[in-house]
């Protein structure tokens, strides 16, 4: 009775809510053999930079967690399926031009990738978007180049190695305002940090993401959330339209945010049915078999990580 009662209301599906990552991330690892849970970054207080001058007369900079592809690194993808690929990891802040195009990819990243392809860049790098905008004096201009920030589980590393450069290069690019647009879970904690320090720092930020509630625990100025499987933070993949009207929507956000930890939700949906969102990392759905197979290539990820970050530590 109840189910129809609620029917009849024009309730929503109870399950189309946003997908709880924090608590699937902790079970899932828990139920991998991995001990004590990841504690994420969280903090009470949160800094807030007002535009100083209207978003038409101000620089713009880009910063993503989306990679370079590196030709003999192995499968980037795109398309489905394709593993995920460790090997492709970065693990220093690297910048491009923002007047060329650039072959930026999201294998290397805990994307949905039941539930997306990585195909579209435009999806998770708005950077032929912001073009356009600038051209349209919708913004003052882009800053010259955009930023790439690793995605590392160590708080340490991220805030003391990491944010520095990030916030230097902006100011270095004369960075009024900054976009920045995360993809895995980790990438949302990132980049929410780097929001902050940007904050700090005198530049005004909007963050586009798909992970709710890791977002505004780790405390943000403003977050334009896209209930979109990860790797869409940008808008549906080859849709041009929606990509344009959730970049539109987070440059609003800039411009009228009242203070800190304001959030907008688009209003755009992935598709009628939320069924989606009960696949990621999701214990309950996966066999002991399967448990068993995702603690093995969880295991040869992390050793192939500590790797590549031991060649790319300086010699003594």
């Amino acid at each position: 009775m109840t189910g129809d009662r609620d029917r009849s209301f024009g309730f929503a599906d109870p399950q189309d809510v946003p997908i709880p990552y924090l608590q699937r991330i902790r079970t899932y690892y828990q139920a991998l053999g991995y001990g004590a849970p990841y504690e994420w970054a969280h903090y009470a207080e949160v800094p807030f930079q007002p535009l100083r001058q209207p978003l038409s007369r101000s620089r713009v900079a880009l910063i993503t967690t989306a990679a370079p592809y590196q030709p003999g690194k192995g499968d980037q993808g795109p398309g489905l399926p394709h593993p995920y690929n460790g090997a492709a990891k970065f693990y220093a802040v690297y910048s491009g031009a923002v007047a060329q195009d650039h072959d930026l990819r999201i294998a290397h990243v805990a994307i949905d990738r039941q539930h997306t392809s990585g195909e579209d860049q435009a999806s998770y790098v708005p950077l032929a978007a912001l073009r356009q905008v600038a051209a349209s004096g919708r913004i003052g201009e882009l800053a010259p180049r955009f930023h790439g920030m690793p995605t590392n589980r160590s708080h340490r590393t991220t805030l003391e190695t990491d944010l520095p450069e990030i916030v230097a290069r902006c100011r270095a690019d004369g960075a009024d305002a900054a976009v920045l647009v995360p993809n895995c879970p980790v990438c949302h904690q990132s980049l929410s940090l780097a929001a902050r320090a940007l904050e700090a720092g005198g530049i005004a930020t909007v963050l586009m993401g798909c992970a709710k509630d890791i977002v505004e625990y780790v405390g943000v100025p403003r977050f334009l959330f896209s209930d979109f499987p990860l790797g869409n933070a940008a808008g549906r993949p080859k849709d041009p339209a929606s990509q344009a009207f959730t970049l539109d929507l987070a440059l609003s956000l800039l411009e009228a945010a009242p203070g800190p930890r304001t959030t907008m939700q688009s209003p755009l949906r992935w598709r009628e049915d939320p069924a989606w969102k009960l696949d990621y990392c999701n214990i309950e759905r996966l066999t002991p078999e399967e448990i068993r197979q995702r603690r093995a290539e969880f295991d040869a990820v992390k050793a192939t990580a500590k790797a590549l970050r031991a060649a790319e530590q300086p010699s003594p």
